[in-house]
């Protein structure tokens, strides 16, 4: 039967939840107005259409459509595909899921293609793509996000497909596959599918031996995977250890990417507690190594680990700060040059090392400051450094 695939969208107008993209003034709408669209990367939770819409604009666009996967792609395969049409009108539309997982290699073919305009590329990722590819993939593709179907869409389509397929359902089985779908279209109809086999009056006590947890843990809606990752930086940054500690578990329940949860809190360790503690960002790299080869269950531990001790840690932000005040200066207009004795075999540079490690010259044209030390944990001891280093 696979309700899934029966009920996949057919137009573009028909797919749920990405107004953004596709509403009357979406981007998608006015690229395709335009008889064009770009190489792109759709970044998503399952089920929310990705590949349906690949499919779609492939077919607004009059090309023909190759699907991939980015775990099994053979790269002779795709060079053979796309050389296929050269001279010819049209181009074809490559769509490649799980694009995160293409090596460097793979990534580097597709590049002449993706810039001679030989065809679209489309990829797909559950997890932002943009960690995982090069710089040279990034500049030649934009990356779009897509919605988790929204509750109400979601409740729509349940019953429309219930209706069409004959099947009964109560107000709690209904209930429970939107909220326990979480946003996911396929999964809600899959578990719909599952549940008719038993009994075409579908129960609450059905659904839930079928699926006793959540697909992803909650992140619904109001809950959304953003909004958790969120509250959890936050608790952290506040110093709340058990709220942490809470909001790890629900996205660690909904099967966020042990990887994306370390690198956000290996973010946090410079950002927000910074050279308070220098031993958090070297403990939050550890972490990100040690999950990146042991995944689940076993990450949960590490993780764990980290948020404990991010949080309990003294925080500053004196390093994000000086770096954004650096920068922005020089996007301002502040262009110094290089001083004479400071550059590449100066012949007149002062090596502090002959002067007991500290001598006075100048490193720069005029003086400006960025950094202003909060004086939090270690920051006080590096400030009492720089004053015995500099004899103040």
């Amino acid at each position: 039967m696979n309700l899934a695939r029966k009920y996949r969208p057919k137009d573009l107008k028909d797919v749920l939840s990405q107004e953004h993209l596709l509403g009357e003034n979406g981007l998608f709408t006015n690229f395709l107005k335009n008889s064009y669209f770009p190489n792109a990367l759709l970044f998503g939770s399952p089920g929310c259409g990705k590949t349906t819409i690949s499919r779609l604009i492939a077919k607004e666009l009059g090309r023909d459509f190759y699907e991939f996967n980015a775990t099994s792609i053979k790269v002779e395969e795709l060079r053979k595909t796309i050389n296929s049409y050269k001279g010819q009108f049209t181009q074809p539309l490559i769509f490649i899921d799980e694009i995160h997982r293409l090596s460097k290699n793979q990534q580097e073919v597709l590049l002449p293609f993706m810039e001679n305009g030989d065809c679209i590329i489309i990829g797909a990722s559950t997890q932002n793509p943009y960690y995982a590819l090069t710089s040279a993939f990034r500049s030649r593709s934009h990356l779009f996000e897509l919605n988790p179907i929204n509750d109400s869409d979601l409740k729509s389509l349940i019953e429309d497909v219930a209706s069409k397929e004959g099947f009964k359902l109560s107000s709690e089985a209904l209930e429970f596959i939107v909220n326990s779908s979480s946003g996911d279209a396929r999964g809600a109809l899959n578990l719909l599918e599952s549940a008719s086999y038993v009994n075409k009056n579908i129960e609450l006590a059905t659904l839930k031996q079928i699926r006793p947890h959540a697909l992803q843990g909650g992140s619904n809606e109001g809950d959304s995977h953003y909004e958790l990752s969120s509250a959890m930086i936050k608790s952290i940054r506040g110093s709340n250890v058990d709220a942490g500690l809470y909001y790890l578990a629900r996205l660690i329940e909904g099967g966020e990417p042990p990887e994306f949860l370390a690198r956000r809190l290996a973010i946090l360790a410079s950002e927000d507690i910074g050279n308070a503690n220098p031993n958090a960002l070297n403990l939050a790299s550890s972490t990100l190594n040690i999950v990146l080869h042991i995944g689940y269950p076993e990450a949960r531990i590490p993780l764990a680990q980290l948020v404990i001790y991010l949080a309990s840690c003294p925080k500053s932000n004196s390093a994000y700060k000086a770096i954004n005040s650096a920068q922005k200066a020089i996007k301002d207009g502040l262009m110094l040059n290089v001083p004479n004795h400071i550059k590449t075999h100066a012949k007149d540079y002062i090596y502090p090392h002959d002067f007991g490690g500290y001598v006075e010259q100048r490193y720069l044209e005029k003086d400006v400051t960025f950094y202003q030390s909060q004086g939090a944990g270690f920051e006080a001891k590096l400030n009492e450094w720089l004053g015995k280093i500099k004899r103040v």
